[in-house]
């Protein structure tokens, strides 16, 4: 039986891609660090924690469910847990319920602007997976999901949405939206074969790489933004530097060859969230 469970779990755990809770989770807490000035204690911690999994695990699993029947028509998708029968459709449903009902609850134990907040995130994290049905925005919607992290972190810690994190959290937006267009140039052609709407299969390759240029454009002076609007200084600028010099490299890969697309998705991007984290922290200290 423990077995079976933690078979389960991991059956689980690939469906939602967890270890992709990278993207996610520094942008939180650069925002409850810079927020607090510094530690923002070890309650707010464990909440933020959870508040980022439960959200996430709650999108990726409305966004397997729905899209079921597409991924088991594409040669990149059909081997996923919600689609070779390894997740039934109940404990898909029961997944997606707990998880947004936990995310609820700990939002209520954080404070009362973030309970407020609860269900409207829901409903937006929930969106992405319909957009794509019907219109290329789908990627910034995509964006705007991952781009509320760092507005939760702020809402958590000072029960109130400043300026500064409205930039950071813009930056967000565009960068996820800018990764996900190279990300979807994997599936131009199945995009374009079934009817789903994204700015690769209706702008072309050439077109979304530019388009996805501008976006990380608007990402580094978002956060240029930020850094300014929160009086942050050394670190921090190093930060946003780097961060455009990653993001450089990340188009360099692409170009160069769209074989390295994982490699500059998940390696660069993973790395990115994690660097800015590091040097926040190192500013606030």
């Amino acid at each position: 039986m423990f077995k079976n469970l933690i078979t389960k779990l991991a059956h689980l755990s690939e469906m939602v891609m967890l270890k992709h809770s990278i993207f996610s989770l520094p942008f939180i807490f650069i925002a409850m660090t810079v927020a607090s000035g510094g530690w923002f204690g070890w309650k707010l911690f464990f909440l933020g924690i959870l508040a980022a999994l439960s959200a996430r695990n709650f999108a990726m699993g409305v966004n397997r469910y729905l899209d079921r029947d597409i991924d088991a028509l594409n040669p990149r998708t059909k081997n996923r847990p919600s689609v070779d029968g390894r997740v039934s459709t109940t404990t898909m449903i029961t997944f997606i319920a707990l998880n947004g009902l936990a995310f609820i609850l700990v939002a209520y134990f954080i404070n009362d602007l973030a309970f407020k907040l609860s269900i409207p995130i829901l409903a937006i994290l929930g969106a992405y997976t319909l957009f794509k049905r019907f219109s290329a925005l789908a990627h910034i919607i995509l964006g705007v999901s991952l781009g509320l992290a760092p507005i939760a972190g702020v809402v958590a810690v000072l029960g109130e949405i400043t300026p500064w994190s409205i930039y950071l959290a813009l930056g967000v937006v565009f960068w996820v939206a800018g990764f996900d267009l190279l990300y979807s140039l994997q599936d131009i052609e199945f995009d374009k074969e079934h009817g789903l709407h994204s700015i690769p299969s209706k702008f072309g390759a050439k077109n979304t790489m530019f388009i996805a240029k501008i976006f990380h454009i608007l990402t580094i002076v978002f956060w240029t933004i930020f850094v300014i609007s929160a009086n942050l200084t050394f670190f921090s600028q190093l930060a946003v530097i780097l961060s455009a010099i990653m993001l450089g490299y990340e188009h360099y890969l692409v170009n160069k060859d769209f074989t390295k697309i994982d490699k500059a998705f998940f390696t660069v991007n993973g790395y990115l969230g994690i660097l800015f984290l590091f040097l926040i922290i190192l500013e606030v200290l």
